[in-house]
C-alpha cells in the first residue's frame, strides 16, 4: 500500500515552496524523522523530516520546481512508522501558534541541558513538533563535535547530519558563515575551524569578483526573496493610496555614540504611542482600521538574494541593549539564512535603515495590511542655524510614508514628530 506524504504548512500560512535539493532518491529505505529534502520558501530554506519509516516509491516534484502547501510531495511504500495527520492550511494562525508554543514549553527543560551549544539560546532552541506539518530539529552534543539535524537555514549531505567541532561553530557564527556549505576536513568528518576559515576566504574573494564584475551578477526567473519582494510590491502598488513626508532628526546631542538601529526602533515606538492609529492594520473590504497595542517591527535586511524582513517582537517591551541583542540575533540568523517563516509575519508597523548604504530621503513602499513605514536617510552634516551663529550638527534624514486611506496627514505628522521627538533625547 502507497502512502502519500503532503507538503505541510512550513510556518503561518505559506502557500507554496521551492524544492532546492532532494536528500533521498526511489528505492531508498528512509526513517523517521531521516532527512528527506530542502526546500525554500518565501524567505528562508528549511529542512523537511521523514515523517514515517519506508521506502520512497516517487518524488513527485524535481529540484527547482514550486509545490503548493498541502500537495503531493512523496510517495512511500512499506511505511512501518505512523506519522501524526498534516495539518489543515486552513487552520488559524492562532491555533499553530498556540501549539507550537505548547510544544516549546514541553521541551525547555531538554533545551536548558543543551548547555554546550555556543549559539544563543534562542536560535539553538530545537523546533518542537505536534504534527507533521512542523520541523523537527535537535543538537546533542559530544566531547569533541556537536551534530546537527533538520534545523531550518542550512543544506546538509545526503546522511542529514553535519558535525563540527564547537570552536568551529563559534568561529562561523563570528564570520557568517553557514556550515552546511563548508566542505570537512576532519578526521571524523567533522567541520575544522580551519575549514571555517577557509570557506570564508573563498566566499570574500567571489564577493570581491562578483563587485568588479560590470552589468547583472544574474538573471532569470526570480526565486525566494526577489519573488516575494516582486508580489508584496505588486500587491502594494495595486492596493495602497501612498503619501510621503520628510524630516531630520537632530542628533548632535547624543551623549555617547549608539548604534543607530536600536535608537530607531525605540522612536518608532514612541511614535506609535503617540499616534497609535500608524501601528496596526487597515481592511480595505470591510474598511475598517484596527490600531493595535503592541508594536512588533518589521526590520528589513539587505542581502544578495533580496530583501529578508524579520520583525522586532513587542518592541515596546524592550530596552535599548534588549534592542540591541534582538537587532544582532536577527542579523546573524539573516545572514545564515536561518529565520524562520514565523518570525517574518504578523508585524505592525515596518523600519527600512537604507542610510546604511547610500540616500538621503526616499519613498518607502509599504505592505497591506499595515499602514505606516519609516525610512531612515544616511548621516549627514548640516548647517544649522544656532543662538549667535551658525554650527554644523549631526542630522538624520527620515522619510514615512503611510497609507492615505486610512491615515490623515495630521496623524503621521504627529507620529513623524514624536520620532524626531525622541531620536533628539541625548540618551
Amino acid at each position: 500500500m502507497t502512502t502519500t506524504f503532503k507538503l505541510p504548512d512550513l510556518g503561518e500560512g505559506l502557500p507554496e515552496a521551492e524544492i532546492v535539493s532532494w536528500h533521498v532518491s526511489v528505492g531508498q529505505r528512509v526513517k523517521v524523522d531521516e532527512l528527506l529534502v530542502s526546500v525554500e520558501t518565501a524567505k528562508a530554506v528549511v529542512e523537511v523530516p521523514s515523517p514515517y519509516t519506508g521506502v520512497i516509491a516517487r518524488l513527485h516534484a524535481a529540484e527547482g520546481e514550486m509545490v503548493a502547501t498541502g500537495a503531493a510531495l512523496v510517495d512511500f511504500d512499506e511505511v512501518e512508522g505512523q506519522a501524526q495527520p498534516a495539518a489543515d492550511p486552513s487552520d488559524s494562525a492562532d491555533a499553530r501558534k498556540d501549539e507550537a508554543e505548547k510544544a516549546n514549553s514541553d521541551s525547555a527543560e531538554a533545551q536548558q541541558a543543551d548547555s554546550d551549544a555556543d549559539e544563543p539560546s534562542d536560535s539553538q532552541s530545537p523546533e518542537a513538533r505536534s504534527e507533521s506539518s512542523t520541523v523537527v530539529g535537535s543538537m546533542p552534543s559530544s566531547d569533541d563535535m556537536l551534530v546537527e539535524t533538520a534545523r531550518p537555514g542550512s543544506r546538509r549531505s545526503r546522511d542529514g547530519t553535519l558535525r563540527a567541532a564547537p570552536a568551529a561553530r563559534k568561529l562561523a557564527e563570528e564570520l557568517g558563515v553557514t556550515l552546511a556549505e563548508v566542505a570537512p576536513s576532519g578526521s571524523e568528518g567533522q567541520i575544522t575551524p580551519e575549514d571555517v576559515r577557509a570557506h570564508a576566504q573563498a566566499r570574500d574573494a567571489a564577493r570581491a569578483r562578483d563587485a568588479d564584475t560590470p552589468g547583472p551578477w544574474r538573471g532569470g526567473a526570480l526565486r525566494g526573496p526577489r519573488r516575494a519582494m516582486a508580489r508584496s510590491m505588486t500587491t502594494s502598488g495595486q492596493q495602497v493610496v501612498p503619501c510621503t513626508i520628510f524630516d531630520d532628526a537632530d542628533i548632535e546631542a547624543w551623549l555617547a555614540p549608539r548604534t543607530m538601529t536600536e535608537r530607531l526602533l525605540r522612536a518608532m515606538v514612541a511614535g506609535c504611542r503617540a499616534e497609535p492609529a500608524l501601528n496596526g492594520f487597515f481592511d480595505a473590504q470591510a474598511e475598517s482600521l484596527e490600531a493595535l497595542q503592541r508594536v512588533d517591527i518589521a526590520m528589513a535586511v539587505d542581502t544578495p538574494d533580496g530583501l529578508i524582513v524579520p520583525v522586532i517582537r513587542d518592541a515596546a517591551g524592550k530596552s535599548l541593549s534588549e534592542l540591541r541583542e534582538a537587532v544582532d540575533r536577527i542579523k546573524q540568523a539573516t545572514r545564515a539564512r536561518s529565520v524562520r517563516p514565523q518570525d517574518m509575519v504578523d508585524y505592525t508597523i515596518t523600519l527600512t535603515n537604507f542610510g546604511m548604504l547610500a540616500g538621503r530621503y526616499a519613498t518607502p513602499v509599504l505592505v497591506p495590511p499595515t499602514v505606516a513605514i519609516l525610512g531612515a536617510g544616511m548621516l549627514q552634516r548640516d548647517l544649522v542655524p544656532v543662538l549667535g551663529g551658525i554650527e554644523v550638527h549631526r542630522r538624520l534624514p527620515l522619510s514615512l510614508t503611510f497609507d492615505h486611506r486610512c491615515i490623515t496627514g495630521g496623524e503621521a505628522c504627529r507620529f513623524l514628530a514624536a520620532v524626531i521627538a525622541d531620536l533628539q533625547r541625548s540618551s
